[in-house]
């Protein structure tokens, strides 16, 4: 075998090596896809539990700040006022940036 003989078989082995390694990352790449889509999707889930969640605790909060209990009247009628209160800040204070 001469030697530009032994340098192409030589060239041929590495590229046949070259190959095989580009199809494993390439398998390697499809999985690695697969587990990041299928993340992005449980994130999506996440977030929209949060975001359900979320609204219902201030649903929770807000009828709890509202609620009368016991003959409590009193108490209800100036939490409602003490956000009547801060909702009419914030109007103010919204105003005054215009």
């Amino acid at each position: 075998m001469t030697e530009s003989q032994q340098a192409l078989a030589t060239f041929q082995t590495r590229v046949r090596q070259m190959l095989l390694r580009f199809q494993e990352l390439k398998k390697e790449n499809e999985a690695l896809a697969a587990v990041v889509a299928a993340n992005e999707e449980n994130v999506k889930k996440l977030q929209d539990q949060l975001a359900q969640r979320d609204r219902d605790y201030q649903s929770l909060k807000m009828s709890k700040m509202l609620e009368i209990t016991d003959g409590d009247l009193q108490g209800a009628k100036d939490r409602l006022a003490k956000l009547i209160r801060d909702v009419n800040k914030c109007i103010a204070i919204l105003s005054d940036e215009k």
